[in-house]
């Protein structure tokens, strides 16, 4: 626990040097001036939430972890991040760019050896191996061995979760709340597995990510003076994915912690796609979106849902079976999906 108290002093420190720094040169979210239908504040707000937390990150990694090749990738990866996400700050990049770079940070990271060999049997006992085929290959003269489904696998799980992760961030103190408790869950998890070889210290990494997060909360909690931006956004998915492959707990588990942003997620992917819309494009009709513009529910509720049902998620993530969490999700899906298709209704009805 005293890395997330480490780190979340950093971040508690930093934050306001770059609200200034951002007010200062007008790097600010102003709905005056940018009218995108998705966004849900009424005043200039800086951004900047992606350098709060890789700064926070990064010095507290440097005092509290063993510097490894795993720890070097995961830092490069998510400088590279950071720098996108700076730039998205100011220049609004396109989001394929921001696509493109996320592959490329989920790549550094699996090809630093960070990637899912096998799944839990969801219909009986034991594992599905991914470590077949494989492709060995000399380079400085060492051999090297690439694991085509399971790093495959593990670059898809990643940039699933960057982008799945990313999109709930709409109202104020929504996405550093959410995650902070996500990754707490995920560093109670890792001690289940401390006997994998392949684990680097994932407790405490997890808990200096968490403790970033709680430090941005403070100033993006309602009414917020900074906003994560899509920096801390795509940082939020990027270290919850590593941390759920690097601890052991897997896929099923994140997926089931994440479970409410993964349902909005899947559902904003299917109704885009079926207006013959591009899901890379932002609107107005994520979960956020809805229970504030239909349910009327105020910023700081909304925040406390996606804090309350990732809680609940991650406790029982700690004791369910890999058929359980199927169930659990299939349940947090069908709920979303009709919370969802209630609001069109009330669309509908008031036309």
């Amino acid at each position: 626990m005293w890395a997330l108290f480490f780190s979340f002093t950093i971040a508690l420190l930093i934050a306001p040097l770059l609200i200034a720094l951002y007010t200062n040169y007008g790097w600010v979210d102003d709905p005056a001036t940018d009218t995108h239908v998705k966004k849900t504040h009424s005043k200039p707000v800086p951004r900047g939430g992606g350098l709060v937390i890789f700064g926070s990150f990064l010095v507290s990694a440097m005092f509290l972890l063993e510097i490894d090749k795993y720890l070097i990738a995961i830092c490069v990866a998510a400088l590279l991040l950071t720098i996108v996400g700076v730039l998205d700050d100011i220049f609004d990049i396109d989001p394929k760019i921001r696509l493109i770079t996320g592959l490329t940070a989920a790549g550094i990271v699996v090809a630093a050896g960070i990637g899912i060999a096998y799944v839990s049997n969801p219909f009986g006992d034991g594992v599905f191996h991914l470590n077949q085929p494989q492709i060995a290959f000399h380079l400085f003269g060492e051999l090297h061995t690439i694991w085509v489904l399971a790093d495959i696998f593990a670059l898809i799980f990643i940039l699933w979760n960057m982008n799945s992760v990313n999109w709930s961030k709409g109202v104020d103190g929504q996405l550093p709340s959410f995650v902070s408790v996500a990754m707490i869950v995920i560093a109670l998890l890792s001690g289940r597995y401390a006997a994998d070889p392949t684990l680097f210290d994932t407790t405490t990494f997890s808990y200096i990510i968490a403790g970033s997060f709680l430090g941005l909360l403070v100033w993006n909690w309602y009414p917020q003076r900074m906003m994560p931006g899509y920096g801390a956004g795509s940082l939020a998915g990027f270290f919850l994915g590593v941390a759920a492959i690097i601890s052991g707990a897997k896929v099923a588990t994140v997926v089931i912690v994440l479970g409410v942003p993964t349902a909005d997620a899947l559902f904003t992917i299917a109704r885009r796609l079926a207006r013959g819309k591009s899901p890379l494009w932002g609107d107005r009709g994520h979960l956020h979106h809805i229970l504030l513009d239909y349910y009327h529910l105020s910023r700081k509720h909304i925040s406390l849902i996606y804090v309350g049902t990732t809680l609940g998620l991650g406790l029982a993530a700690l004791y369910l079976n890999t058929v359980g969490k199927m169930i659990t999700m299939a349940v947090v899906c069908t709920v979303v999906f009709f919370v969802h298709i209630h609001a069109r209704k009330i669309q509908k009805a008031k036309r």
